[in-house]
């Protein structure tokens, strides 16, 4: 029996081994060397910062869009106007010659007739007005060929050479991006006119 029983008894290094060691165990599944949690902060810092340079440039590309999309649409409504200008400006222009003609008429009943073709031209410029559409003033004012067409030069006893002597169309501007719709179609002056000449008027050489 005393036989039986020492066979049967169970080694303690077995035991322990069949058990597993905790604390062997408890390393393999975790590490508390200095060196190993250095590297995963270092491993998740690098992480961090590659996330956030994605997340930058996510940002920055979301704004280029849309700047280039607020560009086209704006495009797209000034090629829109422009296509209305073509056929509203010409009208327009016969309405500041009507208004020329009729201020040098001695005709009765002339001064009627400025007046409403000069309310029909405000009403004009009005609606123009609505859709950020405006006229520029040019004369007596220096020459600009971002704004001005010059189709002749003239002389003058008061204005300095270089400046716009007059204007034969006007020039039509988008006011909101300040890009021209159409330029002024204009007279330069070229030089001071002689003493007791007028050259007004005078085709260039």
């Amino acid at each position: 029996m005393a036989s039986e029983n020492a066979d049967k008894a169970i080694d303690p290094t077995t035991a322990q081994s069949a058990a597993g060691d905790p604390a062997a165990s408890g390393a393999k599944g975790s590490s508390n060397d200095p060196a190993d949690l250095q590297a995963q902060n270092s491993k998740l810092s690098e992480e961090r910062r590659e996330l956030n340079d994605r997340l930058l440039r996510l940002a920055a590309e979301f704004e280029n869009y849309k700047r280039r999309s607020r560009k086209e649409l704006d495009d797209a409504v000034l090629r829109g106007l422009e296509g209305v200008l073509k056929e509203l400006l010409p009208p327009l222009d016969n309405l500041d010659r009507a208004i020329v003609a009729a201020r040098g008429a001695n005709a009765a009943g002339a001064g009627a007739l400025l007046e409403g073709v000069q309310l029909v031209q405000k009403q004009f410029f009005t609606a123009l007005e609505k859709l950020q559409v405006k006229c520029f003033e040019a004369e007596g004012k220096p020459f600009d060929p971002n704004f001005h067409e010059a189709v002749q030069q003239v002389d003058s006893p008061t204005l300095p050479p270089g400046s716009v002597a007059a204007v034969y169309q006007r020039g039509y501007i988008h006011t909101t991006t300040n890009r021209l719709l159409r330029p002024a179609m204009v007279a330069v002056v070229r030089g001071k006119a002689e003493a007791g000449g007028d050259s007004a008027g005078k085709q260039p050489n």
